[in-house]
């Protein structure tokens, strides 16, 4: 691998811009991630697409916004505008937990340190720059700004909040992955067309005042939704437009949405089509080094990056449209894939990094086994304004051929410097089963399924029915638990055929809408009956631009309009969490008490038996981390060990 210079990353200092020999700046980018010019890092795509226009662009990771402001003002005043993102995380999640708790650990900081992120990053970052520079322009963008753009609940404050576009003060906001619009600004831009001229940019959105009129565009028709002031009044209606942001967000010929704001009116334009595979191969054949800033050396490892380092991306996009997830939201409903060539590039300039040992770490994307697939008629695709493809049922025009994906391993393995690829991201296991995928050629999915057992995974293979009852799973816009069990028994098959010894880990989801605590206890006897230990356990997050989330708030279904409750108070919360851990010797009783109290002595016999085995006793509990949530525990195994007598000293 060639040795890079300090001038190979986009300069982060006036230092570094005169190393560069310019004397001035085009765009001057601010992020809440430390700077990794990487192509999972949104910054550092944006920067280096910039860049690819020729123009002279510089970074400012992680401002300090405690002190008299430097960072702002360091590099002076770009030509064209200043970009602001809050970083690869909304800064919430960043900064919280789901009991929100301030986490210990920042992933997308040197040494994992907290504090060099805000709160609500993109709107601080943004009101900062426009207090400094009025007349310069601000597009914002990324995760945050992108998922915030309309009237949203946050969580974290508890309140129902505007675009960010109202309280960031930016000029211009684009969503979603922003490549294509942000090469339309650009071009535009390069043409002598003004900033504020930039109003029918698709996948853009802006602030109208009141005396601006709205810009004309005859393709586009135009759809309002209910104002700010009628959301904050009427829950109900709040629920009603996440309907309207949703579909119109997953059309082909989508509406250009209108919000009032006060007197103001924001203005959403209608998004781009999915990226073509010429157009997201372009996107990471950037000239990356794929490393952090060399600033960061004595700080220590960043995280996030040492996760993927040895990872490659293959796809975006998701079409499960799950009620609780933002990653289609944000990526889009439909899968943009790159080519095999294009991968097979990033795996050779990964297998030739100097501290590269052969494996690479994830071989995937939002949902691992989604690659290269899509409608087989793009026109029935076209007119489709239903959230999921695969929810309730699989779509007939939906083309889950696995073979692309088989063969994509396979050629990835043949490189000389890969000893093993894994598969690290999460696979939807219910598109492997035959019995909900009926249109899938079976043989094709064992050969898939066999594929990743034999040569992609260490030992487990993680898969997230997210729970066992049929009516949360449909709110959850997930498939009956009935195809985990059928999934189980051809994992289960194909360990006994290959002489595996591989264990299948499934991850559920508590407090979510819908779910009530009998529903919990369900989910804990059924799992227990199949022999799992629940290790990973995630309470529901609500994070804005999700159906659950809508519900949280309003506490009605956006597409039915009908109440749906949630649990919401710490000790519904908490008594919902402690279903996991039914093997917990201070769970038992209270269980017990529980499930008797709701009718339900059944289930309490199932989980807490009066005459248990001692197997399930004096087991010590494992600590690990949860993703999203406080500390969990979780027994080491099922059998309890025996213990080699001690040796006697002589």
């Amino acid at each position: 691998m060639q040795a890079y210079k300090l001038s190979d990353w986009l300069p982060t200092t006036n230092k570094e811009v005169k190393i560069k020999g310019w004397d001035e700046l085009d765009v001057i980018l601010f992020s809440g991630d430390a700077y990794v010019d990487h192509p999972s890092f949104g910054p550092a795509v944006i920067g280096r697409i910039l860049e690819s226009y020729g123009l002279r662009v510089a970074i400012v990771p992680q401002p300090n916004v405690n002190d008299d402001l430097q960072d702002f003002t360091k590099l002076g005043v770009p030509k064209l505008f200043f970009g602001v993102t809050g970083g690869c995380m909304d800064p919430m999640v960043s900064n919280y937990t789901a009991s929100k708790k301030r986490r210990d650990k920042d992933a997308y900081t040197p040494n994992g340190d907290k504090g060099f992120r805000p709160d609500y990053a993109t709107s601080v970052y943004s009101k900062i720059l426009k207090e400094k520079f009025p007349n310069v322009p601000v597009l914002i963008g990324g995760i945050e700004a992108s998922l915030r753009r309309v009237t949203h609940y946050d969580y974290w404050s508890d309140t129902l909040m505007p675009s960010i576009l109202e309280t960031s003060k930016a000029d211009l906001l684009v969503y979603g992955m922003g490549e294509q619009p942000l090469r339309e600004v650009v071009t535009l831009l390069q043409k002598g067309v003004p900033f504020s001229s930039l109003r029918t940019v698709k996948q853009t959105a802006f602030l109208l005042k009141e005396e601006e009129k709205i810009p004309k565009n005859k393709n586009w028709e135009d759809v309002s939704i209910n104002s700010h002031d009628i959301c904050l009044q009427d829950k109900k209606k709040f629920a009603a437009n996440f309907k309207v942001v949703e579909q119109e967000s997953n059309k082909l010929s989508a509406r250009r949405i209108m919000q009032d704001i006060g007197t103001n009116k924001l203005v959403i334009n209608p998004p781009y089509p999915t990226m073509l595979e010429k157009e997201i191969d372009a996107s990471f054949d950037l000239p990356y080094t794929r490393l952090p800033h060399p600033k960061y050396n004595k700080r220590g490892p960043i995280p996030a990056f040492e996760m993927i380092k040895f990872s490659i991306n293959i796809h975006r996009g998701c079409f499960g449209g799950c009620s609780f997830c933002t990653i289609s939201a944000h990526q889009g409903k439909f899968i943009a894939s790159r080519s095999q060539d294009s991968i097979l590039k990033e795996v050779d300039k990964v297998a030739n990094m100097p501290d590269f040992k052969g494996y690479l770490s994830d071989i995937g994307g939002p949902s691992a086994n989604m690659y290269q697939m899509k409608g087989k008629i793009q026109s029935i695709c076209d007119k489709c304004v239903a959230p999921s493809c695969i929810s309730p049922v699989i779509c007939s025009n939906l083309d889950t051929s696995h073979k692309p994906l088989t063969d994509l391993y396979q050629a990835v393995d043949r490189h000389p410097k890969v000893k093993k690829s894994f598969i690290g991201s999460g696979i939807r296991h219910d598109m492997l089963v035959p019995e909900f995928n009926k249109n899938a050629d079976a043989a094709e999915l064992d050969a898939y399924t066999e594929e990743v057992m034999t040569k992609h995974i260490s030992g487990r293979l993680k898969v997230a029915p997210e729970h066992t009852s049929d009516p949360v799973l449909k709110l959850m816009r997930k498939p009956s638990f009935t195809y985990f069990h059928k999934f189980k028994e051809r994992f289960d098959k194909i360990n006994i055929k290959k002489k595996l010894k591989l264990q299948l880990i499934p991850y559920f989801i508590s407090n979510h809408p819908a779910c009530e605590l009998e529903d919990m206890a369900n989910l804990a006897a059924e799992t227990k009956d199949m022999g799992f230990q629940l290790e990973q356990v995630q309470g529901f997050t609500p994070t804005p631009m999700t159906v659950a989330t809508v519900i949280y708030y309003s506490g009605y279904h956006p597409y039915t309009l009908q109440p749906i409750r949630t649990p919401k108070t710490k000790k519904e919360k908490d008594e919902q969490h402690r279903f996991f851990f039914w093997y917990k010797k201070e769970n038992k009783d209270w269980i017990r008490r529980t499930l008797q109290k709701v009718g339900r002595a059944d289930l309490a016999n199932i989980l807490v038996p009066e005459k248990e085995k001692t197997a399930w006793k004096s087991i010590k509990p494992k600590t690990v981390k949860n993703t999203f949530d406080d500390t969990v525990s979780y027994p080491k195994s099922f059998k309890k060990k025996k213990r080699k007598p001690k040796r006697k000293r002589r």
